[in-house]
């Protein structure tokens, strides 16, 4: 495991890292593989415009717009790492605006909110399916 010196030295030595990579080690994709996927499906934006390869660059400064299913990140960029370190680390390589954590904790709050008021009844609960059962003469 790296020390936290060594991932520093990283960072600083880098100039350009392809975009795939810095997804990976900022930890918005578990692997290399699923965020090449997001980037050829148009869940990527650099600098608004459209990412459609996994070897464009990203450079410190440069706005990134990822989306990853219901949810929507608008990052800036400001630091490189070939490793992918741990959470705090990660979250060292970019800074959000507070406008738009804002909007994101917003929309995730609404969206808890509505599950909760919309259950949905894919499977029903213990005590359902006991009442099932007795209605069909199962023992329980």
């Amino acid at each position: 495991m790296a020390d936290s010196s060594t991932n520093e030295t990283q960072k600083i030595g880098l100039k350009e890292q392809r975009v795939d990579t810095w997804l990976w080690a900022a930890r918005f994709f578990k692997t290399r593989s699923i965020a090449s996927t997001a980037i050829e499906g148009g869940k990527i934006e650099i600098n608004g415009q459209s990412c459609k390869k996994s070897g464009k660059v990203v450079r410190i400064g440069d706005e990134l717009s990822i989306e990853r299913g219901e949810t929507r990140w608008v990052v800036t960029v400001s630091g490189l790492s070939k490793q992918r370190g741990s959470a705090t680390v990660a979250q060292s390589l970019y800074s959000e605006s507070p406008d738009n954590l804002a909007e994101r904790l917003n929309t995730a709050e609404q969206n808890r909110q509505n599950r909760l008021m919309n259950p949905s009844r894919l499977k029903p609960d213990q005590h359902t399916r006991i009442l099932l059962r007795a209605l069909r003469g199962k023992p329980s």
